[in-house]
Order: C-alpha cells, then sequence, then structure tokens
C-alpha cells in the first residue's frame, strides 16, 4: 500500500463525517465511563528560560495522569480544544495569505471534528475547555504576525503527532479506541507536515532539531532522535544514510511532557 495515499485518505470530507458518526455512537464507547508552554516563535530571542516559569494554571486541572482509556482520551480532548481555539482565532485574524487560507481551514475544520468526535465519546467525563492564552502572557503575538502563527502551530502539531503515539499503549485494551485514536494520529500528522512545509522545513522531525524555533520548544522535540526501534538499529541498515531511520519514526511523548507543554498556554 502507498503510505502517502493512506495517510491522505484520512483528510478526506468522508473521513470526518465518519469520525461524527462514531461519535454520535455513544454505546459503542460505554466502556469510556469505566474505564512545555511551547515557545514556538522564531523571531524571540532564545534566551527564554524565565519565560517558562510555571505562571499559570496547569493543565493537570483538568486531567489526571494518562493511565486509563479515560485519561488518556482526556488528555487527547484538551490537546484538541487547544488546536481547534487557535485555529479559529487563526481564520478569525485575517493575516493568514490567500495562498495558504484553505489550507489551514481545512486543518481547522479537522480539529473541531476531533473535538466533538471525543467530546461524544467521554461524555460525562470530558474535562471542561480551558481557557487559552495563545499569547503566553504577551510574550508572543500569534494573530498579527503570521510566521509567529505558523511557529506555534508546528510546536502545537508536533506535540500532538507524539502524544498520539504516547497514549496508544493506554488504549490497546480496546480495539475501536484504539484505532480512531490512531486515525486522528494520522490526521494530525498530515497536519504537521503540511505546516512545516508553510514555514519551509521538511515534512518530518529531522533529528531532535527543533526546527528554528527556540531553546525553548526543545520538550517537543527531544527524543526523535531514537534509532532503536523495537531492539533494532536503524541507523546500521545498508545503504541508506544513518539518520533516515530515526527521521522515519515519530517517537511518543508521555502524558506529563504533553501536560506541561499544553499547561503553559493554558490561564
Amino acid at each position: 500500500m502507498n503510505i502517502i495515499k493512506f495517510l491522505e485518505s484520512f483528510t478526506t470530507e468522508g473521513m470526518i463525517n465518519s469520525m461524527q458518526a462514531k461519535g454520535s455512537r455513544r454505546d459503542s464507547f460505554n466502556q469510556f465511563q469505566n474505564m512545555g508552554k511551547v515557545a514556538a516563535m522564531a523571531a524571540v530571542p532564545f534566551g527564554l528560560s524565565a519565560f517558562l516559569a510555571p505562571t499559570k494554571a496547569n493543565a493537570a486541572t483538568f486531567m489526571g495522569p494518562q493511565e486509563t482509556p479515560t485519561e488518556a482520551l482526556q488528555l487527547a480532548l484538551t490537546l484538541e480544544y487547544l488546536e481547534d481555539e487557535f485555529y479559529a482565532m487563526a481564520l478569525d485574524s485575517g493575516i493568514i495569505p490567500a495562498a495558504d487560507q484553505a489550507i489551514i481551514a481545512q486543518i481547522a475544520k479537522h480539529e473541531n471534528a476531533h473535538v466533538s468526535l471525543l467530546a461524544n465519546a467521554l461524555g460525562a467525563d470530558a474535562p471542561a475547555k480551558p481557557t487559552f492564552d495563545f499569547t503566553a502572557g504577551g510574550n508572543f503575538d500569534p494573530f498579527n504576525d503570521y510566521p509567529t502563527l505558523l511557529a506555534l502551530a508546528q510546536a502545537f502539531e508536533d506535540t500532538g503527532v507524539r502524544a498520539y503515539k504516547g497514549q496508544a499503549g493506554n488504549l490497546i485494551s480496546n480495539g475501536d479506541l484504539l484505532t480512531t485514536a490512531l486515525q486522528i494520529h494520522s490526521v494530525e500528522a498530515m497536519h504537521a507536515s503540511q505546516i512545516r512545509r508553510l514555514r519551509g522545513q521538511k515534512g518530518w522531525i529531522v533529528g531532535s532539531d527543533r526546527g528554528g524555533l527556540p531553546a525553548a520548544a526543545q520538550a517537543v522535540y527531544d527524543g526523535e532522535e531514537l534509532a532503536v526501534q523495537a531492539g533494532f538499529n536503524t541507523s546500521t541498515v545498508p545503504n541508506i544514510p544513518a539518520a533516515a531511520g530515526p527521521e522515519s519514526f515519530d517517537e511518543p511523548i508521555t502524558g506529563p511532557t504533553a501536560v506541561s507543554i499544553a499547561s503553559l498556554f493554558i490561564v
């Protein structure tokens, strides 16, 4: 199977409609009831360690440690809340160039569908939507500066991809939930690739390179340089560059790491 065609299939209108339909069938999700600020602004000086002081409410207010399927989906929904509101505000800002508007609008549509799906699935266990501050206390101006908007988008998308992968193990006991989560993961990976290309980056993470983002964004990328997969060192494969193996896999991040990143944009 052509993997690019496979991933592209998840970005169609049919996929969105299918996800929304699944979200409305509460009986298929009944067992749910039983069970760092990313400094992504290329134009900002890199000396941002003070900026990471915990002045905002921690996202742990909205979710506990990610151990059960319910908690895994609560983390996913909080990240989707963040992305959904971010892209909605981006579209309202008026700063997106005409050439990119259709791309951002489609990504926004996907994020809104993800929120609906996960909120419906969680039902009464769905966390309340946090209040977000995408200026990070006045450090960023994403809705008046398009390069800043894209930089934040890249960090959010890269975080989402790794966070979904990190929660897969917590959903493995339920095939339906795991399938749905990995479908969303695939869509987020397409978003990440597209946003990175809009910024003039490769469509994938290279080692642990943060792609021109400030040093404070490094938590989003640490560990991506890993070459060993399932006990096999991919850098030893003959006739390919040693870096090709690590670049072929997105590494998971833990729930607490995703929480620490998201909480820095929560009031």
